[in-house]
C-alpha cells in the first residue's frame, strides 16, 4: 500500500519516528548515485587511488603479519637494507619512507625489541644516531622477497606490460612537486 505525501505526514505526526539518520543515509546514497555520472575525472580518479592503495594495502598487511611485521617495519627493513652498511639516521629513514609515519622513533624502539635493527651513536657526532639492519632482520627480508614479488604479480596480472609501465609513468607524474623534489635529492645523495 502506497501513501502520498499528506498521508505520510499525518501518520508522522500521530507516530513521530527519530529517523533522520535514515533520511540523511538515503539522501547522500541518492546524492551518490546519481553525482557519479558528473563528478570530476580528477575526483573518480582520487577515489579510484584510494581504493586500489586500501585494497593493496590489506592484501601486502596480510601477507607480512605471515611473518610478524607491519607494513611500516617492513618499509624500515627495506630502506635499511638498501642503506647498508652504512646505515640510516631516524631522520633519514623518516624521508624514505613510503607512508610518513609520526613517530618513527618509537616503531624503531620496537624494531630494536625484536633484533631486526641495531642504532649506534656516531663517535665523530654524538648528536647522530644510526640505524643498521641485523642478520635476523635480513633474513626476514629473504623469506618475504619472493612472496611479495608473486603478490605483486597476481595484483597486476589482469593488465598488459606496456600498460603497466604506462601507469607506472602516470602515477610518478602525479606526485607532488614537493616530493620529486625531494626524491630527487635522496638520488642526488645515493
Amino acid at each position: 500500500m502506497k501513501f502520498g505525501p499528506l498521508a505520510l505526514k499525518c501518520i508522522a505526526s500521530i507516530f513521530p519516528l527519530d529517523n533522520h539518520r535514515y533520511n540523511d543515509y538515503i539522501l547522500r546514497v541518492a546524492s551518490t548515485n546519481s553525482n557519479s555520472r558528473t563528478l570530476s575525472i580528477e575526483n573518480r580518479l582520487f577515489v579510484a587511488l584510494l581504493k586500489a592503495a586500501d585494497a593493496f594495502g590489506l592484501q601486502a598487511e596480510q601477507l607480512l603479519k605471515s611473518a610478524g611485521l607491519t607494513g611500516a617495519q617492513y618499509n624500515v627493513l627495506r630502506i635499511l637494507r638498501g642503506a647498508e652498511p652504512e646505515g640510516l639516521p631516524c631522520r633519514g629513514i623518516g624521508e624514505r619512507m613510503i607512508s610518513h609515519d609520526p613517530d618513527i622513533t618509537r616503531l624503531l624502539d620496537r624494531m630494536d625489541t625484536r633484533a631486526l635493527i641495531i642504532r649506534e651513536r656516531q663517535t665523530d657526532d654524538r648528536r647522530v644516531v644510526k640505524t643498521r639492519i641485523t642478520k635476523k632482520g635480513l633474513e626476514i627480508l629473504k623469506t618475504l622477497d619472493q612472496p611479495v614479488r608473486d603478490l605483486h604479480k597476481r595484483q597486476f596480472r589482469h593488465i598488459p606490460a606496456a600498460r603497466l609501465k604506462l601507469l607506472a609513468h602516470l602515477l610518478e607524474e602525479i606526485q607532488s612537486p614537493e616530493e620529486q623534489c625531494g626524491q630527487n635529492k635522496l638520488k642526488q645523495q645515493q
